[in-house]
């Protein structure tokens, strides 16, 4: 969950409204449970569904008043599209996935049909995974669609919005499953569309909390935090027991970097409505706060209660997203193989088998992994990682091939920037190590004027750092790692700046840390962390 950013970002697979549920997380600070896991019958509603295999709507035709499924119309301000080539590029790798999906998924989601002609009174579900997390594909908790075809539902959502025009629910369900075909095919064209929807829903229902929640959503889909924070205040006033609402507030409130209020916001979701959602939340939360055992053990309690294998999968690939991080690579690859099991082909979990794939030394599985991933969803972190295996590799042709990656999260930006959302921690991460570097300073400069989370100390140091500013990244690399969080690429930053600033035992020891913890953190990063620290002594 974070730019988990980005992103935070993002899989769901029914949909399903948690009537009853007991509580995981429980009242004390600590995280211990004073309760149990929900029953694993109950199905809770997810904040994020991000079905893996959905379809494009391709040229499925749009109800009165919304956007054309090919190509919306963009707000005012907003480019439509981008006529530059490397747009068209992440396009066409988007293209290719989609059409893989396309085949290997025909099923018509009647549960999402229902909740469109009962007035939608169950919503999709936003980006359960906050934006600056690792697992950056659609890595969204389950939720909203039954394992069905997300294009197919939006279809017969448009049908039905046709010869139902003042349905405000259906409208509102409408809008948060565009919100999921951006997020799952890296299309960020798709949020005008969520936009207009949302607004013809509050047109209808000035006060829907499901079209605020929905609101929340776009807003942090579009990595606009503070507002989405302000939707979701505004949805719970109209109605407290929103599940939408409550894991969007926490999520907000992680994203603008305000830990303990989203610690306090876990435990009010908790008592209001547990389920997987609230869980794997409070689990990121403590994650953040250094508290692994915690997470771990709520992780371990929702998978054991998973009702579904959406459920299993979302909850397996958080287990082995912890687990790599604490530079346990084998108990990751089983985390990922369960969520694999139970989701063939789930996106998270192969990008997160990529990279334990790649720490363990299968270079050859985690390039096929990554592959996979970009193929299907063109999103700045595989993209840079895939370009990063390439040139771990250095076989004939991995430099260009590298290269290639890297143009199109340039290409990613833009088609994102052009559509609403904020794209600047992305640009400043992957521009620090293989773009422009002043463009990276801007863009984390912009980024931690708006918010102040470990991940944007941590790329603004790192961007100071490239640019020669280590006396000013410093205090930055610091921040990134006062709260306990466990993040190797963050204690080898911080070694590299120290070293720089003449700190060259704190520097040693931050090396040695990162590599202890997860050495196999990062293909360039591990090999420059192990010359740094034998530079060093």
């Amino acid at each position: 969950m974070g730019p988990r950013g980005q992103d935070d970002e993002q899989d769901g697979q029914r949909v399903a409204r948690q009537e009853d549920g007991r509580r995981v997380v429980g009242d004390e600070e600590d995280g211990r449970s004073t309760g149990t896991a929900p029953d694993a019958s109950s199905a809770p509603s997810a904040p994020a569904p991000s079905p893996p295999g959905a379809a494009p709507s391709g040229a499925a035709p749009s109800p009165p008043g919304a956007a054309p499924s090919g190509a919306a119309p963009s707000p005012p301000g907003a480019v439509s599209s981008c006529g530059d080539e490397r747009v068209a590029a992440v396009r066409r790798a988007g293209a290719l996935g989609r059409l893989w999906r396309g085949r290997a998924q025909l099923t018509l989601s009647a549960s999402l049909l229902a909740v469109a002609l009962t007035g939608g009174t169950i919503a999709l579900g936003e980006g359960r995974v906050p934006a600056s997390a690792p697992v950056s594909v659609g890595a969204a908790d389950p939720g909203v669609l039954g394992g069905g075809d997300l294009d197919a539902s939006v279809t017969a959502l448009q049908t039905h919005l046709r010869s139902q025009p003042k349905d405000a629910g259906a409208w509102a369900t409408l809008a948060l499953a565009y919100v999921e075909q951006a997020r799952t095919e890296g299309d960020p064209s798709r949020y005008p569309r969520a936009e207009q929807a949302l607004r013809r829903s509050l047109s209808l229902a000035p006060d829907g909390d499901q079209a605020l929640a929905g609101r929340a959503a776009l807003a942090a889909a579009r990595h606009d935090f503070k507002d989405a924070l302000a939707f979701a205040d505004a949805a719970l006033r109209r109605n407290p027991y929103s599940e939408r609402a409550l894991s969007s507030r926490i999520d907000a409130l992680v994203e603008l970097g305000r830990y303990a209020d989203a610690a306090e916001a876990a435990k009010t979701a908790d008592a209001r409505r547990p389920g997987v959602p609230v869980f794997t939340r409070y689990a990121y939360v403590r994650e953040l706060r250094g508290d692994v055992t915690t997470a771990r053990r709520v992780l371990e309690q929702a998978l054991s209660a998973a009702g579904s294998p959406g459920d299993t999968a979302y909850v397996a690939t958080q287990l082995g997203q912890l687990a790599w991080n604490q530079g346990d690579h084998e108990t990751a690859l089983s985390c990922y193989a369960r969520a694999l099991a139970a989701e063939d082909g789930y996106l998270p979990a192969l990008e997160g088998r990529a990279r334990a794939r790649a720490a363990s030394g299968d270079r050859a599985g985690a390039i096929t992994d990554m592959e996979t991933v970009v193929a299907r969803s063109p999103l700045p972190g595989p993209l840079v990682e895939l370009g990063e295996l390439y040139e771990a590799r250095g076989a004939a042709g991995d430099r260009a091939r590298a290269r290639r990656q890297y143009a199109l999260v340039d290409a990613w930006t833009s088609l994102a920037r052009a559509n609403g959302v904020n794209a600047d921690l992305d640009t400043a991460l992957a521009a620090a190590d293989h773009g422009d570097k002043r463009a990276a300073l801007r863009a984390a400069r912009a980024e931690w004027a708006r918010r102040h989370t470990v991940h944007t100390a941590d790329a603004l140091a790192w961007a100071l750092h490239v640019n020669g500013r280590d006396a000013e990244a410093l205090p930055f690399a610091r921040r990134a790692t006062a709260t306990g969080y466990r993040n190797a690429a963050f204690r080898y930053h911080r070694g590299v700046i120290e070293l720089a600033t003449g700190h060259r035992a704190a520097g040693r020891a931050s090396l040695a840390s990162a590599l202890e913890l997860n050495p196999g953190f990062s293909p360039p990063g591990a090999a420059r962390a192990r010359e740094a620290l034998e530079g060093a002594e």
